[in-house]
């Protein structure tokens, strides 16, 4: 195995300055979903206006009293001065992604390397920063991920700026041997099938790169990639990812009637598979609720290779779909279940054990893995928890979007909205979970 250059983590947030290390350094410091669901935005709705926000579903946390307006400005203009390099534009091109050459076509590509991320707008209400982006969706989807990594890196940097020298190092190590417990824990399971979903609530750049690495290195095959692309790329692993919630909730606002839009969801997907195949072919059904996207699916949704199940109980989720398979005819051995929300080591163990051997499995472990530093540092505990920070679609075509989700914890869009929602989709085994990260 070629071990790739580590840095020694605690030296460099002792001394980092913003020139060293700004939160976001690449283009591609982002998840390959952002770059598949980009591709088909600009192929097929790329004008469409649309506005992103930044929402702080950990409301205990006020994000204006933690961190400084103008470190956090600094970061987000600079934000705005990166593009694609012609060494980031080579490897998308020639890369190999889900076993295909040329994933990326030429015209978009061209596009993409001309790219910058647009304006936004900042103000603070309730001690909350309120940032939204406003523009065409093309131009405006890749600030999802960035805003989101900002704000969580300038949460831990904040932390971290009364720490000594020796509790750094101390801080570091705990951080480490706990991760590399949970690595051993993993090994363990013989089919595991596991990647690194964590990009969007990090610790840092620097300490996703570690623990990918780690991940290599401690899981050898069952560790199959990352969804961060410039991971991906310096540390020779395959981008792994879907799509999101984006795509139903702004197709959503292009619906003329109640019929239209409960159809929407699998306009959706007639879309997506207009550009991709495969393996690429996953579906994420909970927008407007899982029970109710599989009451209405067309038969033909059966045919795609699997779905990812978001913010559904596991388990249920799991059962839920073997049996709509079933019910198709399908045999759900064929397929994929990819479980995704909040993961915790107990959580894929007890998951990998319901479900090994009764279809195709794999998990995207995401902010467990990438921000889990409590008790490392007992008096910081709460300064280094990790929230629960999203950045959404809140308006498309001059209307409010509305994502119901099977947690109503997560839900969003105005509360007129939302009711209206429920009475068209229903509100069949959605629940209240209360929302960790």
């Amino acid at each position: 195995m070629i071990y790739p250059q580590m840095t020694d983590i605690a030296t460099r947030v002792w001394n980092h300055t913003f020139k060293l290390d700004p939160i976001f350094r690449s283009i591609l410091d982002t998840d390959i979903y952002k770059l598949l669901m980009l591709q088909t935005i600009w192929k097929e709705n790329r004008d469409v206006p649309v506005t992103f926000s930044l929402i702080n579903r950990t409301r205990s946390v006020r994000l204006a009293e933690e961190i400084d307006r103008e470190e956090l400005i600094a970061q987000l203009d600079h934000a705005r001065t990166i593009q694609l390099t012609h060494r980031e534009y080579v490897w998308l091109s020639g890369n190999t992604f889900y076993g295909k050459e040329r994933l990326f076509t030429e015209d978009f590509l061209r596009w993409f390397r001309d790219y910058r991320l647009p304006e936004y707008q900042l103000r603070v209400e309730d001690g909350q920063y309120v940032i939204d982006f406003s523009g065409t969706w093309a131009d405006v989807t890749m600030w999802e991920i960035p805003v989101l990594t900002i704000i969580s890196e300038l949460r831990s940097r904040t932390a971290l700026q009364s720490v000594g020298r020796f509790e750094l190092d101390v801080l570091y190590a705990r951080a480490k041997a706990k991760m590399w417990e949970k690595v051993v824990r993993l090994k363990s399971l013989p089919e595991l099938r596991i990647a690194d979903f964590g990009t969007r609530r990090r610790h840092s750049y620097l300490w996703q790169r570690w623990c990918n690495a780690a991940m290599k290195e401690g899981l050898g095959d069952a560790f199959i990639g990352s969804s961060n692309v410039l991971l991906a790329m310096e540390l020779d692993l395959d981008a792994i990812g879907t799509n999101a919630h984006e795509l139903p909730m702004v197709q959503a606002t292009s619906a003329q009637s109640d019929e239209e839009l409960l159809k929407s969801p699998y306009k959706v997907l007639e879309a997506w598979q207009r550009t991709y195949d495969g393996n690429l072919l996953i579906v994420l059904p909970d927008t407007y609720g899982t029970t109710t996207f599989l009451k209405n699916a067309p038969d033909w949704v059966a045919d795609w290779s699997g779905f990812r199940i978001d913010s559904k109980d596991p388990i249920l989720g799991g059962e839920e779909l073997i049996e709509w398979w079933k019910s198709k005819g399908k045999n759900p051995q064929d397929k994929l279940l990819i479980f995704s929300d909040g993961l915790r080591v107990e959580t894929i163990e007890e998951v990998y054990k319901r479900f090994v051997g009764r279809c195709r499995l794999s998990f995207g472990w995401g902010t467990h893995l990438t921000n889990d530093f409590r008790d490392c540092a007992p008096r910081m505990n709460e300064q280094l928890r990790a929230i629960s920070l999203v950045c959404k679609v809140t308006m498309a075509n001059d209307k409010p979007t509305v994502k119901l989700s099977d947690n109503f914890e997560k839900a969003t869009g105005p509360q007129d909205e939302i009711e209206r929602y429920k009475k068209l989709f229903g509100t069949q085994d959605i629940g209240r979970i209360d929302v960790e990260v």
